[in-house]
């Protein structure tokens, strides 16, 4: 297996896992580094990584970011979602409460669900991609949702609640936002 190949297969690994960009490409450089001393010295690549990459790499990104770390930072990032979504409905409506109704919990649990679950195959989600998912996801189960439950309210949320839940993504967010600003920076 060269080199290249054994730098995609871990990419390709750590992105499923959730590697943060700017964590996959220092773990990519330093990976990329070792794999240089070694034909460097005479080895093999094999002799670096084993005779299982996919392995390698899985013990790696939890080694990188373990379990518990990335389920805080998902949790972190669903509410954030689910914070902006209220924000904007604040905004839209301009009120400072806004009532519930089971289209509503509907439309926030599969945004949630959804951001959890690319957070854990893919990796950062991003704020548009949130929207994305917010539109191409949550609005039909909101509809759905709707015409099949009825509009009965069931409560209501006062404005403080969505900068509440954006409070413990924002450090991820800004985190994310820096890394894909820097990414063309390094990569050139």
């Amino acid at each position: 297996m060269t080199n290249e190949r054994i730098l995609a297969v871990c990419r390709s690994n750590w992105e499923y896992r959730g590697i943060d960009d700017a964590s996959v490409r220092e773990m990519l450089e330093e990976l990329s580094a070792h794999l240089e001393d070694a034909e460097a010295a005479g080895r093999s690549a094999q002799d670096v990584v084993g005779d299982d990459v996919k392995a390698f790499a899985a013990a790696w990104a939890q080694a990188r970011a373990p379990l518990s770390r990335r389920i805080a930072r998902m949790a972190a990032m669903a509410l954030f979602v689910v914070g902006a979504v209220l924000l904007v409905r604040h905004l839209v409506t301009w009120s400072l409460t806004l009532s519930v109704g089971a289209d509503d919990l509907a439309f926030w649990a599969v945004i949630a669900t959804f951001t959890v679950v690319w957070e854990i195959r893919r990796g950062g989600l991003g704020l548009g991609r949130s929207w994305l998912v917010a539109l191409a996801v949550g609005l039909p189960v909101a509809i759905l949702t709707r015409v099949l439950g009825g509009d009965e309210i069931l409560f209501s949320l006062p404005l403080w609640v969505a900068p509440l839940l954006l409070l413990p993504g924002l450090p991820y967010a800004v985190a994310d936002g820096r890394a894909r600003k820097s990414a063309p920076a390094e990569v050139n």
